[in-house]
């Protein structure tokens, strides 16, 4: 949505106080707590796993088109087709380099989460084999340069893609070559919405080893479990990371809405046109005084198009986006969603995770979020290893959904959820050691066999 949309009323945003109000403005009762889990997939042609332009017969938009049979309805830049939404709010979306995001519906249990997932992708299985194409759950393009993806037509991203290198030399790479799966989740208060991102921050780099599916760097091992993660520790300091803020006393809505004001802006958007203020700030524009529209004032639109570009392992809006997770196959796209509704849906679970990372220093959480994208399990997390740490949240994510007690498809809660994270840490292995271990055995050191076991 952008401010020209006609349906959507333009409101003047007059001091910081308002955007402080916005973001406390998602507060929800805990009976009215929803999910919403994102996940984004590679395109690939399926006879020569080449990635898909946006244009042509076996492209990007032929697979928005073909979407389109099961009900959703086309979102236009130009006379270009970027999405496609639905009238419960779900989304499918392109990121930079054609990776498909589907956006789910805030929904109100895992069960209806996972449903939607598996419609998502038969849907776009049977799109995809019309055209001769398949899909890949993975965090980082495991065989093409940079050089072979096409850019999708977005005014958006051509300001990204001129900005990114001035701050990173990874930020080209983070847009066009990663996938992410992330989940959306609420908060009941200030205080619920504090202690919720701290955990949710110190316990990153346990879900970035569960979750370690990018080993793949142009079709050999890169050195990394999740090369993604490390992608993302190289693209802007000024709008990515753990958010040492959140752990120092007073933190809090204003906090955050601080932190957002100060993080350089990409772009603002008028009468359908994309303004080019790349590196200036929110705070200059709410005092009038940015140099591209001097005495303009922004609007709430405006506030929630910057902040959409803001990429902290777990993000504010009017719900809490937790983040940092590599994309991968079906199981895995509930798994992400599950282990942490486990924790931060139930009180004594969010509880029993305030006191196990109780005593870890924000540096020590920082080291093992670096070293976890090369290391996985047995990188070192407090003075435990990551495989150690995993064991207890992953106890603690279980007992969160046990008491849970949602019922739906023929089980009893939501813990089968859980099943395919329990296995990695029985085998102490991350899925990308699984990926490395067939990279080197069966497909003898050939990565072209990946998309054929693991495409959709």
């Amino acid at each position: 949505m952008t401010n020209n949309d006609k349906n959507k009323p333009i409101i003047e945003v007059e001091t910081k106080s308002d955007l402080i109000s916005y973001i406390a403005s998602g507060c929800k009762p805990a009976t009215e707590w929803v999910i919403g889990t994102e996940h984004e997939k590679f395109g690939y042609r399926l006879s020569d796993y080449r990635p898909l332009p946006y244009d042509g017969p076996s492209g990007i938009q032929a697979m928005l088109e073909g979407l389109r049979r099961f009900g959703w309805f086309p979102k236009y830049e130009n006379e270009n087709v970027i999405a496609l939404t639905k009238d419960d709010g779900s989304s499918i979306s392109l990121e930079p380099g054609g990776q498909f995001e589907l956006s789910g519906a805030a929904l109100p249990n895992l069960h209806r989460v996972c449903d939607e997932v598996h419609t998502h992708l038969d849907q776009v299985a049977n799109v995809a084999k019309e055209l001769g194409v398949g899909f890949l759950g993975l965090g980082f393009q495991p065989k093409w340069a940079r050089t072979d993806i096409d850019w999708m037509p977005k005014g958006r991203y051509r300001i990204m893609k001129k900005y990114m290198p001035t701050k990173g030399d990874l930020g080209l790479d983070m847009m066009t070559r990663t996938c992410t799966v992330q989940v959306n989740l609420d908060y009941s208060s200030e205080n619920d919405m504090v202690r919720k991102l701290r955990v949710a921050l110190a316990l990153q780099p346990i879900s970035v080893a569960l979750f370690a599916n990018s080993p793949f760097l142009e079709g050999r091992p890169s050195g990394y479990l999740s090369y993604r993660s490390h992608v993302w520790t190289r693209t802007d300091p000024d709008r990515c990371g753990l958010l040492p803020f959140a752990f120092e006393e007073g933190m809090g809505f204003e906090r955050y809405v601080d932190y957002a004001l100060d993080v350089p802006m990409y772009f603002i958007v008028r009468e359908g046109k994309y303004i080019d203020v790349a590196g200036c700030s929110f705070r200059d524009f709410l005092d009038g005084n940015l140099p591209e529209l001097v005495g303009c004032r922004p609007t709430l639109q405006d506030w929630e198009d910057h902040m959409t570009t803001i990429f902290p392992e777990v993000r504010l809006k009017q719900y809490m986006e937790v983040r940092g997770a590599d994309g991968g196959p079906w199981g895995r796209l509930c798994a992400l969603p599950a282990f942490w509704v486990g924790i931060l849906y139930d009180e004594i679970a969010l509880s029993e995770a305030e006191e196990l990372c109780r005593n870890w220093s924000y540096n020590e959480i920082v080291e093992a979020h670096i070293n976890v994208a090369r290391q996985g399990f047995s990188a070192n997390l407090a003075g435990r290893s990551v495989l150690e740490r995993a064991k207890v949240v992953l106890k603690i994510s279980e007992g969160g959904l046990e008491r849970r007690a949602v019922a739906g498809n023929f089980d009893s809660d939501e813990r089968c959820y859980l099943a395919a994270l329990h296995e990695l840490v029985r085998l102490g292995r991350t899925p990308a050691e699984e990926l490395l271990k067939a990279y080197e055995g069966r497909w003898k050191k050939n990565i072209d066999p990946l998309f054929g076991e693991y495409g959709y």
